[in-house]
């Protein structure tokens, strides 16, 4: 997706910032490329280690932890798979299906899930 349109990051904030103003100010340490070059980099990094489950399981749920000193929360995960999906359907446009939403739909979810591992035993351990 990201070969197809190298500025899907740059629409996903977009999309992100429009529909959820609310966590625009958790993105102010950051020049709007770089979170987007560090959002690409991620997406690639997954994409690239998709049959690699402990990678995977290692980096997101690091990334979970991290997203903690952000400010993120629980309830805003789904805001960015939401923005995700939006911004990938509308760079697909028609070549875009239910069943790519129900894909990457999924995908995000098990991402998330990693994410909030690492987030939740963080929060337990700093108890």
């Amino acid at each position: 997706m990201l070969e197809r349109e190298p500025t899907l990051t740059h629409r996903f904030y977009g999309v992100l910032f429009t529909k959820y103003p609310q966590v625009k100010p958790l993105f102010g340490k950051n020049s709007g490329q770089h979170q987007e070059k560090m959002l690409a980099d991620a997406l690639v990094a997954v994409m690239d280690h998709l049959e690699d489950a402990s990678w995977l399981e290692d980096k997101l749920t690091a990334m979970g932890a991290k997203h903690l000193d952000y400010g993120v929360k629980d309830e805003m995960y789904p805001y960015v798979g939401d923005a995700l999906i939006t911004a990938m359907s509308q760079v697909a446009g028609a070549d875009w299906t239910p069943e790519h939403t129900a894909q990457w739909s999924a995908a995000y979810g098990a991402i998330t899930s990693l994410m909030l591992k690492g987030a939740h035993a963080r929060v337990v351990a700093a108890e």
